[in-house]
């Protein structure tokens, strides 16, 4: 899929910089986005939920698996123009 389709689409894929805007201010600001793997959010995929959840991660981290914000809904993210 093209870079322009998914910018087109405002479509999130793994690994791409978000901007949080969710429910905790303290944690808003640009972040990486991966599907969130936790037992809860895979159990709600499985039992049919059409909403996928991210983990957020800090891009500057030493350690970039450190997660910092879970179970974020799609409509509390939106993808960056740094991905352009």
């Amino acid at each position: 899929m093209s870079d322009t389709l998914l910018r087109t689409l405002d479509l999130v894929e793994p690994g791409d910089l978000v901007l949080y805007h969710g429910s905790k201010p303290e944690h808003h600001g640009l972040y990486l986005a991966r599907p969130c793997d936790c037992f809860y959010c895979g159990r709600a995929d499985h039992l049919g939920g059409a909403d996928t959840r991210y983990h957020l991660t800090d891009p500057f981290a030493e350690d970039a698996d450190a997660c910092v914000v879970h179970h974020v809904r799609r409509a509390s993210i939106t993808r960056s123009t740094a991905n352009a």
